[in-house]
């Protein structure tokens, strides 16, 4: 296993993804900063981390603010006065809708925090990680990518694709200051994600399928679990994947292939 000891890891979101990621670093040796906008959740994530034997940071804020993502990296400099890697993970599903029933203020917040809030979070993390290099993980989907069968996703599908052309933009722009940036692309994970969804009018746009053992070959149709992300996470974040940069990963076992 790639021990990160020492290292620290600035995580978004605080629960599913984020929360797994977290205590799979924190064993690994890391030092994990949390921010979300719930704090309650990012306490109970450190709280998960210290238990692990780490050491954790509670930061409360949102992404899409800018303010509060530069306030979040300067306690980050105060406690560690270091960073090597970022997973770029929180966001929202936002509303799924047929397109002209989405109104502006919808599409806006859905691309506020899931694109903005990724632009926010690489931008003030690179003149930190240029100090010695390192590594950032953003998490954007199957939708959008690699799936367009979610109908009334659009919103959340044009923010997905558009984090996987930021992060590839970027991978190349950063790659001669020893810092590289991928994707992981999750499908269909157990997390929290769906209490943010809004679903209005779908069916009159869905196309219909019939498929009796799940959309998740590998599983039969059982959703995949926060870890199975995480470990990925954890991979790119470590110097095991040091030649790795610009590059999507589904995480989904296979349901992307078969949705497409």
């Amino acid at each position: 296993m790639e021990t990160m000891d020492e290292k620290v890891v600035f995580i978004t979101g605080a629960t599913g993804m984020s929360r797994a990621a977290a205590l799979v670093l924190a064993r690994r040796g890391a030092r994990i900063a949390v921010l979300s906008r719930t704090e309650e959740e990012v306490a109970e994530t450190i709280r998960q981390v210290e238990e692990a034997g780490s050491e954790g940071l509670v930061l409360q804020g949102d992404i899409a603010r800018e303010a509060d993502v530069e306030a979040a990296y300067a306690r980050i400099d105060d406690r560690f006065g270091r960073l090597d890697g970022v997973f770029a993970n929180a966001g929202i599903n936002g509303t799924w809708a047929p397109v002209e029933a989405i109104a502006l203020e919808d599409w806006e917040q859905t691309l506020s925090v899931n694109l903005t809030g990724t632009f926010l979070t690489v931008k003030h993390a690179v003149p930190r990680l240029k100090a010695r290099g390192g590594a950032i993980v953003i998490t954007a989907s199957v939708n959008g990518t690699r799936m367009f069968s979610n109908s009334g996703a659009s919103a959340y599908a044009a923010s997905k694709a558009a984090q996987l052309a930021f992060a590839q933009m970027v991978a190349l722009e950063l790659a001669p200051q020893r810092i590289r940036v991928n994707v992981v692309c999750p499908g269909m994970i157990d997390t929290e994600i769906e209490d943010n969804t809004n679903r209005e009018d779908l069916d009159r746009i869905r196309y219909p399928r019939t498929v009796p053992e799940g959309t998740v070959p590998l599983t039969r149709g059982e959703a995949g679990r926060p870890e199975d992300v995480a470990n990925v996470v954890a991979f790119l974040l470590s110097d095991a994947a040091a030649l790795v940069t610009g590059t999507p990963v589904w995480v989904d076992g296979a349901q992307s292939l078969f949705m497409g």
